[in-house]
């Protein structure tokens, strides 16, 4: 189950989306050093979160249909962020702000321990990440993430699939192929 799940259907029920947003293929949702705290529930489309550096693009993440996707250290911040937003596609995002997110959250118990499991495992996995890229081999990290998220190969294009895996368009056919 999605973690966010219970927050989309209250937001929902609730109405508390303040606004939609479409973004055409490449546009940005949010450029580095830039402060963005609202969340973004993904209705249709495709993005992706990455850093850049001198040399490349590092992509960190990828935002699907049903997804939730924010900036989180500009979110639970407030300052600016390196991160950049872009969709890969024409996307489809419905807004909701950090303070109304903030008062979602508090308006229950349920809410606060719902955040609180969401924040625990999104630590889990970006742990989880940062040790796959520290000891696996590209082969292990293909296959972890063909395991974790099949749909990612009909969805994104295979030159930022190789960038969230840490090796070139080429190793990332040549792994394909083996």
């Amino acid at each position: 189950m999605n973690p966010f799940q219970p927050f989309i259907k209250q937001a929902d029920e609730q109405h508390l989306w303040e606004k939609t947003l479409t973004l055409n293929r490449n546009d940005f949702l949010k450029i580095g050093e830039t402060t963005d705290t609202n969340v973004y529930y993904v209705v249709g489309g495709c993005l992706r979160i990455f850093v850049l550096d001198e040399v490349e693009e590092h992509t960190i993440r990828f935002g699907y249909q049903g997804n939730i996707i924010a900036a989180l250290d500009s979110f639970l911040t407030g300052k600016p962020s390196d991160l950049y937003i872009q969709a890969l596609r024409k996307t489809e995002l419905k807004i909701i702000s950090k303070p109304t997110f903030n008062t979602l959250v508090a308006a229950s118990i349920e809410n606060r321990v719902y955040w609180q499991q969401t924040l625990e495992a999104l630590v889990v996995q970006q742990m989880e990440r940062e040790l796959d890229l520290l000891i696996s081999s590209p082969i292990e990290r293909y296959l972890r993430v063909m395991k974790r998220s099949p749909h990612l190969f009909q969805e994104v294009p295979h030159k930022y699939i190789a960038s969230y895996l840490r090796m070139t368009p080429e190793t990332l056919s040549r792994v394909k192929k083996s």
